[in-house]
Order: C-alpha cells, then structure tokens, then sequence
C-alpha cells in the first residue's frame, strides 16, 4: 500500500519517495536504485519474467506488470493497494485495503532430499534472507552489481578516448578517480558485490552467472552506445557466449573472470561456481572455456566447477556435448520456453502463451535432466517455472531434478510442495514393492 507515482524515466529519480508505488512503461537494469525504495511497481508492459517483475520478487515487493494502462489510468498521489496473492493475475485496488500476514516458524518445515536453493542479485537484499531454509545460491545475477555498483559500461573504462559525449566522459573519470586504475575500479567492484552474495550463503554453493545483459541494457550503461550495436532483436543478439567472445566484449569478460578469481581465491569464498549463460554451440563452449582459463580459472583447478545455463534448444540437443564441456547445469526455464515455443516472454499480447508447463517445454526438461544423470552431471532449475506454478515443482522432483532455485518469496511454498511430493514418490515406490 502507498501513494501513485508515476516516473518516465529512471533520471526522474529525484521525485520518487521511499515507500511509493512506482508506476512506469517498463523497467530495466537502469531502473534498480529506485525500485530498492518502491514500496510496489505497476508496469504497463511486461510479463512475469520481465525486469520488474523478477527483481521485485527478490527485493521482496509487490509487483503488477503488463497493465497497458497504469500509467495513463493511475494519478499522481492517489493510494493504492498492490495484491499478488491470487498467482498470476496482480490486483490494483482503490484507496489502503486492510490485509494480514501470517507468519510461518521455520522450525516446522520438513527435511527435503531437493536442493532448495535462492535466486539473488542484489548484494544488499541476499543478508535480507539468510533465514530461509535454502541451501545456496542457486542463480546469483551479477547485472545489478554492473548497472547500480559500478554503472559503466566496462569497454568505456577500458576505452574511454572512444565515448563521444564529453558529459558521460567526464562522470566516468569522477567515477574512477580514486582508484588504481578503471580496470581495479571495476574489478573490485565486481568482486566486492559477488563476494557479498557467497557470504550470504557460505559454506553452500553460490552460482555466479557471468553478465548476461543484452545490447540494449548495455547501452543504456554510462558510455555504452559507443560501444554496442543497434539490434532489431536484442534477445537473440549479441548476448552469453558469444558476447564473451567478441571483439566487442572480449577485454570486458577478462574483467569479469578477475572479479571471480579475486572473489574465490583473494577473500576466500570457494563456494563460488561460475555459471556461463546463452552458450550456443560447443565451440562457444571452448572458447569461453580457454578466455576463463587464461585469467586462471581453470576447471578442476582449485576445485573449481562451472556450469552452464540449459536455456536454447541446442543445450537440449546437445546436452550430451554440453556435459562433456561443464560440471552442471542449471536449467533456464524462462529463455527455454520462450525459444521452444517461440513466443516472446515480455509480450502482454502473448502472456497466456507463454507457459513453462506445455508439454513441448517438460519434455525438452525431462530430456535434459535424463541425458545430465546419465552423464554424472547434476542438473537445477533456476528459472520462474517452479516458483509460479507448484504443479511443475511437483513434475521436476518426480523427474529427479537435484536442484530448484527459487525467488526468496516462493522459498517457503515451494519447499512444502517438494516435500508432499517427494513423499508421494516414496509412497509408490514402497507400494510398487510391497
């Protein structure tokens, strides 16, 4: 519950007050430092596994995206009330609605043969959930730690002769101005965030997906249009792996594998397993694979694992290739949907479309977490699936998946549901044998 306010653009910030709703077009990585005051977001575009909705999930607000008119049809100062209660339909209502909270003694939760673990981002927001029964980080999303930390674009640190508007040149050298150098500027601040989201939950693994930032949101970064392309479809584009790889990029992904070598080895955080998100080919693999390698991550070494998303069908494909090449996998949901069944998962237009529990989609799922054990290679799940929909939770522990990472607020349903059905399977199996 709180005032309407309605903000165009992220640089309107001044005019946001902690504890209002913030109601806009759509948000996107620029958009973090203003979401942390939010008391809820209403968003006229989007879907459930838009920007908005999967970092209020992790901050802990109410969300309502894909209203296609918030903007126009909410004024200024008027209180509201945000319910997401009722699963995937968010409710807006008139004026401050009473409502309660019931509380859950973690003590009562039951023991889980699934690893439950925790989707995370925001360094500030992983000590927010130590309480709760998750065993790791199953996806930490190093992209907030990039937009709201650092707020540079890292080629325009490297290369900040080739920014062409003197504002953005100037701020990026107050940014950098007392450190060693804009490399260790943004090393170290790369590594601090990372490390703080290992801390969290230390010993238990951490899973670090390298940046996977499209080329708009890199863009939209200080200095960024210098150094990024005008893309039609920016989801598919330049984006993952191949991003790694690129001239465009590649000196920017050294810096990300300093970041994580200093995060495990100079503060001591072996819980960390880097992740590379959007791997294409095998050959993308390889390549990534040696970039790591030269800035001394090396598989095996140290105890080092890495593992990649399962999010394109190729993964699907190739899972036994892909289990030659990483220690695990950690399966995308959100990506993997929207490219089996071809429809774009920020669409309002196409939202009833976009489900995780087609039968196309559980098969390509099944089919991976068969050819993953088969290889003795463990397999998780980090996308939205198993936090919205119970039912596909349920179909993930009945197809041996070893891991469900989960939006903080889904922890506690989801964990009870694992446990109801992991029960039932114990039930059958001593029924098919009695």
């Amino acid at each position: 519950t709180g005032p309407v306010r309605r903000i165009a653009r992220p640089d309107e910030g001044d005019r946001f007050r902690e504890g209002e709703i913030l109601v806009t077009e759509r948000t996107d990585p620029d958009w973090g430092p203003l979401l942390g005051r939010a008391a809820g977001v209403i968003t006229d575009h989007g879907g459930r596994t838009s920007h908005a909705a999967i970092v209020s999930r992790e901050l802990g607000i109410p969300a309502v995206v894909g209203t296609g008119d918030g903007t126009r049809v909410l004024e200024d100062g008027a209180p509201v009330t945000l319910s997401c209660a009722g699963g995937d339909e968010g409710r807006i209502y008139e004026g401050e609605v009473p409502f309660r909270r019931e509380e859950i003694d973690l003590a009562d939760l039951p023991e889980v043969r699934t690893r439950i673990m925790m989707n995370a981002g925001n360094p500030q927001a992983s000590f927010r959930w130590w309480r709760l029964p998750a065993r790791g980080i199953g996806l930490a999303r190093i992209e907030f730690i990039i937009g709201d930390h650092i707020g540079v674009h890292p080629m325009a640190l490297l290369r900040p002769d080739e920014v062409d508007d003197e504002v953005a040149r100037k701020r990026i050298a107050e940014l950098v101005a007392d450190a060693a150098s804009p490399e260790e500027y943004f090393v170290d601040r790369l590594a601090r965030g990372i490390g703080r989201l290992a801390a969290a939950c230390w010993p238990e693994p951490a899973v670090v997906r390298t940046s996977d930032f499209k080329t708009n949101e890199y863009a939209a970064l200080l200095g960024g249009t210098a150094f990024e392309p005008a893309e039609e479809n920016p989801m598919l584009g330049l984006r993952g792996a191949a991003r790694y790889d690129s001239d465009r990029y590649r000196d920017a992904f050294r810096m990300e594998c300093r970041a994580l070598r200093r995060a495990r080895r100079g503060m001591g955080l072996d819980n960390i397993i880097p992740m590379i998100p959007f791997c294409r080919t095998v050959g993308e693999a390889d390549r990534v694979l040696e970039l790591m390698a030269e800035e001394g991550l090396v598989r095996g070494e140290d105890g080092l694992e890495v593992y990649v998303m399962c999010e394109i069908p190729s993964n699907v494909i190739l899972a036994d290739e892909f289990a030659e090449r990483f220690d695990g996998f950690s399966i995308g949901s959100n990506d993997l949907t929207q490219l089996v069944l071809g429809v774009d998962r920020d669409s309002a237009e196409l939202a009833e479309l976009f489900d995780e529990r087609d039968e196309a989609v559980k098969r390509a799922v099944a089919h991976v977490i068969e050819r993953a054990h088969s290889a003795g290679v463990p397999v998780g799940i980090c996308g939205q699936a198993p936090s919205d929909h119970p039912d596909f939770a349920a179909f993930l522990v009945a197809r041996g998946i070893d891991s469900i990472s989960l939006n903080p607020d889904s922890v506690v349903e989801v964990l009870q549901v694992v446990a109801e059905s992991e029960g039932a399977e114990e039930r059958a199996g001593v029924l098919a044998h009695g």
